[in-house]
């Protein structure tokens, strides 16, 4: 988890936002859910190759924060090469809406370009 998230919710306690984005902040972890969500279970390269830009040890990271926090498990097989599964507990599958939101919302209010994000322009009615 993020240190500064911690020290917030430490220093607000019962703030229900504040409480969940410590669990879900970080580059990554909404989006490690996200493609979890839509394509179940998922390798670890497997999600290497649907975030690029991640470093393995920052996306190995992560993970350890997810499973720690409990929303996503972690099989180990034993064969050669090692095979990992990751996969969502019921608690990570209860942040479907959350994720999913922030899909929506993305879509209607974020414009991709390239290695670019911009804001669309806002449209009065």
């Amino acid at each position: 988890m993020s240190r500064s998230r911690t020290k917030l919710t430490n220093t607000f306690p019962g703030c229900p936002v504040e409480s969940t984005l410590c669990f879900i902040d970080g580059k990554w972890k909404g989006v490690v859910l996200y493609h979890l969500m839509v394509e179940g279970v998922l390798r670890f390269n497997e999600l290497r190759r649907r975030l690029p830009s991640v470093t393995p040890r920052m996306l190995t990271r992560q993970l350890r924060e997810l499973e720690e926090a409990e929303l996503l498990s972690r099989t180990v097989f034993p064969v050669v090469p090692p095979r990992v599964d990751y996969a969502l507990t019921p608690r990570g599958e209860s942040l479907r809406p959350v994720i999913m939101a922030l899909k929506a919302w993305g879509e209607e209010n974020v414009r991709c370009d390239g290695d670019s994000m911009t804001l669309k322009p806002h449209e009065s009615t």
